[in-house]
């Protein structure tokens, strides 16, 4: 007779054996899968509630940081080009567009939406349609500034408190005290400027790179006129060289959009 197998189980006594444990294994929950993607981009915070409270008066930063500040958004391919540049460079940017240009901006809505997630891209409210705030009634200033929230919050899925800049820096203390009652605490102006709010030359604009880029600069720019479409690399170049960071306002000064104040 041949000797069993001290670890071998007669064959009838195998297979119960193995029915015994594939009905333990069916009686056990499937596992739950793993939804979770490390590549998935950052998520939008929910829309923060309007927290009013004094206003300031912010004209520049500190440190080696610079914010670039890009207003308005009456150049289509200006747009298109500030987008694509905060795409491909990864430069921190603080867009400030005018809802009556629309159709400039809403189609770069889901390429802006995960910087804007990632906080490299912030959105500061600039009014709906750019008046003088200064000559209309409060009622006209705090509509002009909810209709431009309105729109911000539809197209980027983010507040845009607590920071607005006066069109044409025109502000007073009633503009920004009614401002600030609806949230919008920190009234923002520059120390440094492209000046190409008009028509200028490439040649012009870069010489106000140089002056103006600095440690502590909230730079002024605008969407405006193209000839600012082919000096991205060479303003990115000036920063690199004098070793300056570009910011978003948030940044700057420790503010949040997941709150929409300090």
């Amino acid at each position: 007779m041949t000797p069993r197998h001290p670890c071998r189980l007669p064959r009838r006594a195998f297979l119960g054996v193995l029915g015994l444990g594939l009905a333990a294994c069916s009686a056990q929950p499937p596992a739950s899968p793993d939804t979770t993607d490390p590549l998935a981009p950052p998520t939008l915070p929910p829309i923060p509630a309007a927290v009013p409270g004094p206003s300031a008066v912010v004209s520049s930063g500190s440190g080696d940081r610079v914010a670039l500040t890009v207003d308005d958004g009456t150049c289509a391919d200006c747009v298109a080009g500030y987008v694509d540049f905060a795409v491909r460079t990864g430069v921190h940017l603080t867009f400030s567009p005018n809802g009556t240009y629309a159709r400039e901006w809403e189609p770069h809505a889901a390429a802006l939406a995960p910087l804007i997630a990632a906080g490299q891209v912030q959105v500061m409210n600039h009014t709906f349609s750019h008046p003088k705030l200064t000559t209309l009634p409060d009622d006209r200033v705090r509509s002009e500034l909810e209709r431009n929230e309105d729109w911000a919050q539809r197209v980027f899925g983010i507040s845009t408190r607590p920071y607005y800049r006066p069109p044409y820096g025109l502000h007073d203390t009633r503009v920004d005290g009614t401002a600030a009652g609806l949230g919008w605490t920190r009234s923002v102006l520059w120390n440094g400027s492209y000046s190409d709010s008009e028509v200028i030359t490439p040649e012009f604009l870069l010489a106000q790179a140089d002056k103006y880029l600095k440690p502590g600069t909230i730079m002024l720019g605008h969407a405006n006129h193209p000839i600012v479409l082919g000096l991205f690399d060479q303003i990115q170049d000036l920063l690199r060289t004098r070793g300056l960071q570009p910011v978003t306002l948030d940044e700057m000064f420790g503010t949040s959009r997941a709150l929409g104040r300090a």
